[in-house]
């Protein structure tokens, strides 16, 4: 099983061409670099890059994803070859997200994920906090999400669920501002809680950039196994959503948390990096922008252990361990006691 490889291009009207088979990048008619096409699961360009048509047309062939975002990493358009997988996988997932049963089981599982995700980020938090202040009031908020977990099994309805998930999701920011060091939490708070459309400060702005990064690995992960990444189960099916990989990507969201406190807390990223834009939008600056891609590529290298395979893993290949396992229990197959095998999520310590 190979690393999902992704190129990410962000310098402002850089021009990629075909070079027999490899990627060639220009910039002002030099050119600047040379990747050979059999390195990458997918190409995602940031604001006004350049492509050939033939460029396009082998990445479309060689089943490369082209993905096209805006310069604050805001999905445009995703262009791919012919669909992938088995139809047979496909027509599975339909039943199942008809199946009012399997659907709020798999819900459940992926906000379980999220949540335990999310209080063991806040309890390593309050382990490590350097004041006693700050280590009692993460402490409260694991125990409020701890609260969230135990409610789960009696939400008998989406709706229910997903209120659990939001009430969960409202405790975690409100304590992963506790997170980050005393001397940057002036410049990176939430000052409202989460915003998204735009991010009103520097620490949403940082969040939804690596939250995009996520969503683009988890809907690759889902079509490499063969699934629609339209057709979710915990959020709802809109025109254009991607809603299966924003499921999948509910228990990744922490590792977007934790990275984003890496990068503020060593003081890669400084107050400066950003923008304020009028309206009150604030984004990352290119080269910032440059500075946590390279940290994500870096993270998505680390050695995790996977609580059901009981083996290390690479931390950026567990999307598409996660997108098969979810095959697994889409398809109705049985584990070695005869039983569903259920979904699984990737849980942290």
């Amino acid at each position: 099983m190979q690393l999902l490889n992704t190129l990410y291009l962000t310098t402002p009207e850089s021009y990629l061409r075909l070079d027999n088979q490899t990627l060639a990048i220009e910039q002002d008619g030099a050119l600047k670099l040379r990747v050979p096409l059999h390195h990458l699961n997918a190409v995602v360009c940031f604001g006004h890059i350049q492509l050939s048509t033939p460029l396009m047309h082998h990445l479309a062939q060689q089943g490369i994803a082209l993905v096209l975002l805006d310069a604050n990493g805001r999905f445009q358009a995703r262009l791919e070859g012919p669909t992938a997988g088995n139809v047979l996988l496909r027509q599975a997932q339909h039943r199942a997200s008809a199946d009012a049963a399997l659907t709020l089981s798999l819900a459940r599982s992926f906000v379980a994920g999220k949540i335990r995700n999310a209080r063991s980020l806040l309890l390593r938090g309050a382990r490590e906090a350097r004041n006693e202040a700050d280590a009692r009031a993460l402490t409260r908020q694991a125990l409020n999400l701890a609260a969230g977990l135990r409610a789960l099994p009696g939400c008998g309805t989406l709706d229910a669920l997903r209120g659990v998930e939001g009430e969960a999701a409202r405790e975690h920011f409100v304590g992963l501002s506790l997170l980050v060091r005393p001397d940057a939490r002036d410049a990176f708070s939430m000052r409202d809680g989460r915003s998204r459309r735009p991010p009103r400060d520097r620490l949403n702005a940082l969040l939804s950039f690596l939250y995009s990064l996520w969503m683009n690995d988890c809907r690759s992960a889902l079509e490499a196994v063969g699934l629609d990444p339209q057709v979710g189960f915990l959020h709802a099916l809109r025109p254009g959503r991607a809603a299966l990989a924003l499921d999948l990507m509910e228990e990744f969201r922490p590792q977007a948390d934790r990275l984003a406190l890496t990068l503020i807390n060593r003081q890669q990223l400084r107050s400066g990096d950003f923008v304020e834009r009028e309206g009150g939008a604030v984004s990352l600056h290119a080269d910032a922008r440059k500075a946590v891609l390279v940290a994500y590529q870096e993270r998505k290298q680390d050695v995790l252990q996977h609580p059901l395979l009981s083996q290390p893993v690479a931390l950026g290949l567990a999307p598409l361990i996660q997108a098969r396992l979810l095959a697994r229990a889409v398809r109705g197959e049985l584990d070695a006691d005869g039983q569903p095998a259920g979904y699984l999520p990737f849980l942290i310590k």
